[in-house]
């Protein structure tokens, strides 16, 4: 059964109340032997459906990670196509059970609408997509400049911020849906579309001319992506939270799906419990001890999932940046698993 959401009078926090009495998300999740996760109706290298129908990108793959987790099973989920108006509700009302979507961690998301932030899984930040005829160089030369922007995100907030800290006239063209505003953009509506870099990435390669269209260098936002569940359920919470941190220890201790089975035997202290061979870790967050075996042999690490869907081995071609590991120049860090 999905659990359900009901606000309080002041319509700003939530109390989680079980399908079943007294059961946890985890429970529930288990009766109906999959994971409902919320994804972004199509963002090539993040969460998009292939040829097939089937669901791949860099957000997909954490939901996945999370199924693997739980049921040894990377299958072990359904995903739920949400714009990023409707992305909340979803989560709220118990339709999903985790959104995986290139979600701005935020105090007021944090808060005041009893949701629950664990990890950042994308450290990133707002950039600007033009066309290279315009000859701009620089987003300070953006002033009344037709701007497309998606509604109900931070970038439509920090569009604004931008343009006013600067003394610039904004001239936004917003859209509810995110295809919506990249065809106005690709059919010459706007001069501009403003999102997070890494979608400016993405965005690019469906347009009908992407050499056309260039990024510009300014970053002028902190847009910290990271999967989202509801208060009150902390199991359900910490499952999610270490489910990210698994990815990124696994990675940084050298542990990938070629090895995982082997590094099994390994002397190294911290090895040995991040794989289960000692200490009840899973166990203690409602997991068999092997869970992070099942993630790593089903869906890889976290390096490996960056690669192969924004990174290097994709056509996105993202340079890990600030998301490589702390020990390789990025600020990618998790806690020890001990």
């Amino acid at each position: 059964m999905k659990s359900l959401l009901i606000p309080t009078v002041a319509g700003v926090a939530f109390s989680l109340l079980a399908g079943s009495a007294g059961a946890t998300s985890l429970e529930d999740v288990k009766a109906k032997g999959f994971i409902q996760c919320g994804v972004n109706t199509g963002l090539l290298g993040f969460s998009a459906p292939d040829d097939a129908g089937n669901w791949k990108g860099f957000d997909v793959d954490f939901c996945r990670a999370v199924a693997a987790a739980i049921f040894n099973d990377a299958d072990a989920v359904k995903f739920t196509p949400l714009s990023a108006k409707d992305r909340f509700t979803a989560l709220q009302s118990g339709e999903i059970d985790l959104l995986s979507r290139n979600t701005t961690w935020t105090m007021s998301r944090d808060t005041a609408l009893g949701l629950a932030f664990g990890v950042v899984t994308y450290y990133d930040g707002q950039g600007f997509l033009i066309r290279s005829e315009d000859g701009i160089t620089s987003a300070l030369e953006l002033s009344g400049a037709a701007v497309c922007v998606q509604q109900g995100t931070t970038t439509e907030l920090n569009l604004a911020d931008y343009f006013s800290r600067n003394n610039m006239e904004l001239n936004p063209v917003v859209f509810e849906k995110l295809d919506e505003a990249i065809a106005a953009y690709d059919s010459g509506r706007c001069d501009a579309y403003t999102s997070d870099a890494s979608q400016l990435y993405s965005v690019r390669l469906t347009l009908k001319n992407p050499d056309d269209s260039i990024i510009l260098p300014e970053i002028i936002s902190k847009e910290p992506l990271g999967p989202v569940v509801r208060q009150g359920d902390e199991e359900w919470f910490n499952i999610m939270k270490w489910v990210g941190f698994a990815l990124l220890d696994a990675e940084e201790l050298g542990i990938n799906q070629a090895n995982v089975e082997e590094m099994k035997s390994s002397d190294n202290p911290e090895i040995r419990r991040i794989l289960g061979v000692d200490g009840t870790f899973g166990e203690d967050i409602g997991l068999s001890n092997d869970w992070v075996v099942n993630i790593i042999s089903k869906v890889g690490n976290y390096g490996e999932i960056f690669e192969r869907n924004v990174g290097s081995g994709s056509p996105l071609q993202i340079a890990r940046g600030l998301n490589a590991l702390w020990t390789k120049g990025g600020i990618q860090y998790a806690p020890p698993i001990r």
